[in-house]
C-alpha cells in the first residue's frame, strides 16, 4: 500500500492553521514531485485514496535527518519552506513531504516518529 508522510516541524511555535498550510504545502508539492519522477505510482496513489499520515519532529535537525534518510532511500521527498508572510521567518524549513511510497520502505524511516 502507498502512502504520504508528511513531517511537520514542532519547536516553530505555529498555530494550527499554519500547520495545516504547511502540512497542505507539504502534501501537494510531494504529489507533484512524485506525479513528475513516477507518473505510474503517483497515478496509483491517487487513485487508491491519497493514504497519508502527518507526523512530528522536535527541530529543524531531526527534519534534515529525516529527509536526507529518506533521499538516501529513494524516496521522492520534498522540503517545504516557509515564505514568511505570517508567524514564522522567510526561509524556515517547516516541514518535508517523504513519497508517495510503499509502506514497507516509509517506516524504517518514520516508524519511530510520532503522530502529530
Amino acid at each position: 500500500m502507498l502512502k504520504q508522510a508528511i513531517v511537520i516541524r514542532t519547536d516553530l511555535g505555529m498555530g494550527k492553521g499554519k500547520i495545516a498550510a504547511q502540512a497542505s504545502h507539504a502534501s501537494v508539492e510531494g504529489y507533484i514531485e512524485s506525479a513528475i519522477s513516477n507518473p505510474k505510482k503517483a497515478e496509483e496513489w491517487w487513485r487508491d485514496g491519497q493514504k497519508k499520515i502527518v507526523l512530528k519532529v522536535k527541530s529543524e535537525k531531526e527534519l534534515r535527518e529525516i529527509f536526507m534518510a529518506a533521499k538516501k532511500s529513494g524516496i521522492i521527498s520534498v522540503m517545504i519552506k516557509d515564505a514568511g508572510h505570517t508567524q514564522i521567518a522567510a526561509g524556515s524549513i517547516t516541514a518535508v513531504s517523504l513519497g508517495p511510497e510503499d509502506e514497507k520502505k516509509l517506516d524504517p524511516i518514520t516508524g519511530k516518529l510520532k503522530l502529530l
